[in-house]
């Protein structure tokens, strides 16, 4: 069976390679679906999970990616995010700790007002901690 290589990259270093036959991502224009020998593209991702089907086993894995972008290319999938976890390394504890901060964050903002709060910010700590709780869960 034909496959690819899928290289996952953040500023901390390899977060994962593996040989794939398939994997979903989505992009800022929509959900990108890759076989072997998928014509060359580049993309920048949404904060969400990747999906990759392994090449010799009938499994996938899962990795919370924050953002970045894809590049497809020669039978390789390069990402290069802004931070990514794979589904085994993700402290779900943690993950829960900053879903409920975020939500604070944005609850006190949307209350009072408060202009010590980046509303922006809070809502993407939030929808970074629940892609991770998801990823976690799968």
């Amino acid at each position: 069976m034909s496959s690819f290589t899928v290289n996952i990259v953040t500023p901390s270093g390899s977060v994962y390679n593996e040989e794939a036959k398939f994997l979903v991502a989505n992009t800022v224009v929509g959900s990108l679906g890759v076989l072997p020998n998928h014509a060359p593209l580049i993309s920048p991702l949404k904060i969400d999970a990747v999906r990759i089907d392994l090449a010799d086993e009938n499994e996938s894995d899962w990795v919370a990616v924050n953002g970045g972008i894809i590049e497809i290319r020669d039978n390789v999938v390069s990402i290069v995010a802004n931070s990514a976890e794979t589904q085994h390394d993700i402290d779900v504890s943690r993950a829960e700790e900053a879903k409920q901060r975020a939500a604070a964050k944005i609850e006190k903002a949307k209350s009072e007002q408060d202009q010590s709060v980046d509303l922006a910010r809070a809502e993407v700590a939030l929808i970074r901690a629940i892609n991770r709780l998801k990823v976690a869960n799968k």
